[in-house]
């Protein structure tokens, strides 16, 4: 409920304390967005505390501002989140109210504070199908993943999806002898209200619900762009990825022309969803694997926001089930770096939804992209690589895809006819230079199969020379495959196939495969690579 001029007094009794206490004495931006949003909001005029209103009515930013291309709105608005939860935390902690600003939203909430009650438990925690009971011990960070405009900090009833429920207030725990039961029964009336809320489309603030029908066809990719708010990309390597859907909470950003490095195709890493937010997408039945796209483009060096790991930590879960927790996007990648983590043996749950959540830690989470294609049960799909700017079908009828997670490199054709393999077009394409394949899968075992093919070195080849031409390492996450190795020696000669097969690799604690081919003497040079599960 947006409050009218004459219920706001004490709201604004607290917005001058937070004012006058002088935690802003450096910060003026923070003072004058704070000062903008609640008066905004003592207006009655919440709807118009968006981000382009605050950047150009309170930040003082040039009318053509894009708030797509710019993110100085977000970078403030956690500064100032930060400094409130320092105030509270000291000078304000015994302060009546308390204002917040929850992650992905703009538009303030006054919290009455209450005096610490005695708890049947500090970490007590009682479950009502998808509602749970929290005690005061519940971390503010994690009360503040569900804002509601007005809301007592005492125990309370928070659905564990996205959408929420109206709260309901419930008497602190420990007054009566009946606390306990009573609680139960209410969580228990919230049951069948938060069933028919979640039938509901809605919009909260800043955070936007879409809701889409359509059932993803039995056996086809599901692939997301999120953030994107319509139409459909056809990336680098082929394949088709639609507009952001199936979304609840959390808002859209674009970071424009941002740099991105460490991705063959950058667009797949321009827009997200950031905030608290769950994706609940329509599946056949059956086993698939999962891809999440992430990219750090607000903090890290040479970003807007500064900072470095640390700055934006989240959790993300699928249908109940922990797959990234304390997700550090910088202490996995680096700032402004391509990061793609992979699943396995991902499952429908039986509403026949994969639910998808994203839970903030410190800051706000975030996605790029998700990626869901057919798996098997306990056996990620083979990766095939070619080292080709388009896919390859071989004569075996397999697909090869376009020479994905390289980095360093040049790729170039080579029409030299090559020997000893039943499928020589295969080894047409080449890859040379200071070579490294970031590949991420689930934790396993896995075997990699190189191919080679020298075409460039040799009697008769444009560059001649023979052994001893091309020299170089081969690693994978820093562990030496094999050293000083040749490829003219190791095939017997030019325009000869080779392949190295490697098995027992597992990924690091990144769930990533790097390999590193590094050049002892001239370039390294790949045709084609192999990834196969061995977990089995």
């Amino acid at each position: 409920m947006t409050p009218t001029a004459s219920d706001n007094a004490e709201e604004k009794n607290e917005l001058r304390s937070v004012l006058n206490s002088g935690i802003f004495h450096r910060a003026p931006n923070l003072a004058n967005l704070l000062t903008y949003i609640c008066n905004k909001y003592f207006e009655g005029a919440a709807e118009q505390i968006k981000e382009y209103n605050i950047a150009v009515e309170a930040l003082g930013r040039m009318v053509d501002f894009n708030p797509k291309r710019v993110s100085i709105v977000r970078v403030e608005a956690y500064r100032l989140r930060k400094r409130l939860r320092e105030y509270y935390e000291s000078e304000g902690a015994t302060h009546r109210l308390r204002i917040e600003i929850a992650p992905g939203q703009y538009v303030p909430q006054f919290l009455r504070q209450i005096p610490p009650q005695p708890s049947l438990s500090e970490t007590a925690v009682v479950q009502a199908d998808f509602l749970t009971i929290e005690t005061e011990a519940t971390p503010p960070a994690e009360r503040a993943q569900h804002p509601t405009e007005i809301q007592e900090v005492v125990p309370f009833l928070r659905p564990a999806s996205a959408i929420s429920p109206p709260p309901l207030q419930l008497p602190p725990a420990g007054r009566n002898r009946g606390g306990v039961w009573a609680a139960i029964s209410v969580a228990a009336l919230v049951l069948v209200a938060g069933i028919a809320w979640r039938e509901k489309s809605i919009q909260l603030g800043n955070a936007a619900v879409s809701t889409a029908p359509i059932l993803a066809p039995a056996g086809q990719d599901v692939r997301i762009l999120a953030g994107m708010e319509s139409g459909t990309y056809t990336d680098r390597f082929g394949r088709a990825w639609e507009s952001d859907r199936y979304f609840q909470g959390g808002a859209a950003f674009d970071s424009g022309d941002h740099p991105i490095t460490a991705a063959r195709d950058a667009r797949l890493f321009r827009t997200h969803r950031e905030g608290a937010f769950t994706y609940d997408i329509p599946l056949p039945p059956g086993d698939y694997e999962l891809r999440l796209y992430f990219v750090e483009t607000l903090y890290g060096e040479n970003n807007v926001a500064g900072g470095g790991e640390a700055s934006r930590i989240f959790s993300v879960s699928a249908n109940g089930s922990s797959l990234l927790s304390d997700f550090d996007v910088i202490a996995e990648a680096g700032s402004s770096t391509a990061d793609i983590r992979a699943f396995k043996d991902i499952s429908p749950a039986a509403d026949g939804k994969l639910h998808l959540r994203f839970v903030p830690e410190t800051g706000v989470a975030i996605v790029s992209a998700i990626e869901i294609t057919p798996g098997t049960r306990g056996r990620l799909r083979t990766i095939r690589l070619v080292s080709r700017d388009h896919p390859y079908t071989d004569k075996q009828g397999r697909t090869w895809d376009a020479d994905a997670y390289s980095r360093g490199g040049q790729l170039v054709m080579r029409p030299s006819p090559v020997a000893n393999i039943d499928d020589p077009d295969l080894l047409h394409g080449e890859r040379f230079g200071n070579l490294t394949y970031v590949i991420p899968v689930p934790p396993g075992r896995y075997g990699v199969r190189f191919y080679f093919a020298e075409t460039w070195f040799g009697p008769g080849n444009v560059a001649g020379g023979g052994a001893g031409s091309r020299i170089f390492d081969i690693l994978c996450n820093g562990v030496a495959l094999r050293r000083s190795f040749d490829i003219f020696k190791e095939a017997g000669g030019s325009g000869r196939a080779f392949i190295l097969p490697v098995h027992g690799l597992e990924p690091n604690h990144q769930g990533k495969l790097s390999i590193n081919l590094c050049p002892v003497r001239n370039y390294a040079s790949l045709n084609a690579l192999e990834v196969t599960d061995e977990s089995r």
